[in-house]
């Protein structure tokens, strides 16, 4: 692929990851603010357009009114409340509109000037069809939640979350692999191989993953408003109540003190992990690139730390939840990053 074609496709994909990133930080606004449910159907075309007239918000509100979460949860909430956590909701939902938009049309403008190769086909076709599932993946969530307990599957919002950053996280891959530098004649590259960056930045990457997965788990079940100390909880390092739920295993998904156990520690050897990492490869490799990206990484983890641990102690305050939610997709982008640097070059450059 032409450099100027390499170019103008990049600058496409890091506008969308960038309008990924501003979609996970809405959805965490949107989850802490209790706005998910507001909007009760689902109208892909016609949805695009809010209530306009008094009486639109009043049938509207009439419609919620139908559902147990207003019966059980905001029971005599104004209208002006009511237009608040829909709009929240309004814009999460145009949001993931524009993002297809965004996508969809200047990918079928580079299809029909050619110039793509085959394995960059390949995967903007399959993060089309991640997008498409991410959407059906999102009323999925809403739909567990419109039900007699008016609130959403924790193994549905964790998927939602996950999937958005397995976009993000292709978006971010695909970016770095348009960008690479020229590594033909540099020696120190295949030097450094020998602590292997990319094993080890694998680990990293996939160790941060599962953790904004049981991120996505303390969401779904509230876990970050309980226990709300450091280091311990309460007065104990494990709860006894944190093995409650029989069998075992189920506590890690569905006990909110084993959740908030887990979350908290994996926290902690995902920062050793980055630090670790971050540390090697400034060592070891004399890339300007990918020791930007490590040394990046190691300050934005121990911020995330700090930002974990304030929002904790807050009871998970609307603002430091949300920049807590968007730090972590910005650290894992760094680490895909990294990660991307120690590729082969058959995948990291000119075969893209």
């Amino acid at each position: 692929m032409l450099i100027h074609k390499r170019l103008q496709v990049a600058i496409w994909l890091c506008i969308c990851a960038f309008l990924v990133f501003c979609m996970v930080i809405l959805g965490g606004a949107v989850r802490l603010t209790g706005s998910g449910l507001s909007m009760v159907d689902w109208q892909p075309i016609i949805g695009v357009i809010p209530p306009l007239s008094e009486l639109r918000w009043l049938e509207a509100f009439d419609q919620y009114k139908q559902y147990p979460e207003y019966e059980l949860v905001n029971r005599g909430m104004s209208l002006a409340e009511f237009k608040f956590i829909f709009y929240m909701e309004y814009v999460h939902r145009i949001l993931g509109r524009v993002i297809g938009m965004v996508f969809f049309i200047p990918f079928l403008v580079f299809l029909s000037k050619g110039g793509l190769t085959s394995g960059l086909k390949y995967r903007l076709w399959l993060l089309l069809l991640l997008g498409a599932a991410q959407g059906l993946m999102g009323w999925f969530m809403v739909q567990s939640g419109l039900v007699s307990d008016p609130h959403v599957s924790q193994y549905r919002l964790t998927a939602h979350l996950l999937l958005a950053v397995v976009i993000f996280a292709l978006l971010i891959r695909l970016i770095c692999g348009l960008t690479y530098q020229d590594r033909d004649n540099d020696s120190s590259y295949r030097n450094n191989l020998i602590f292997n960056g990319r094993g080890l930045s694998l680990g990293v990457l996939l160790l941060t993953f599962i953790m904004i997965g049981t991120g996505g788990l303390m969401a779904g079940t509230h876990a970050g408003y309980i226990y709300n100390s450091w280091p311990k909880m309460g007065q104990e390092w494990v709860p006894d109540m944190a093995w409650a739920v029989i069998p075992w295993w189920l506590n890690f998904f569905e006990n909110p003190l084993t959740i908030q156990l887990t979350h908290r520690w994996l926290a902690m050897i995902v920062a050793i992990s980055v630090v670790f990492l971050g540390l090697k490869v400034i060592r070891h490799d004399t890339r300007t690139r990918v020791r930007q990206f490590a040394g990046l990484a190691i300050v934005i983890v121990v911020f995330q730390v700090i930002l974990g641990i304030s929002t904790l102690l807050g009871s998970v305050p609307i603002a430091l939840g949300v920049a807590h939610q968007g730090t972590a997709l910005f650290l894992l982008g760094l680490i895909v990053a990294v990660w991307s640097e120690y590729l082969p070059r058959i995948a990291h450059g000119r075969s893209i």
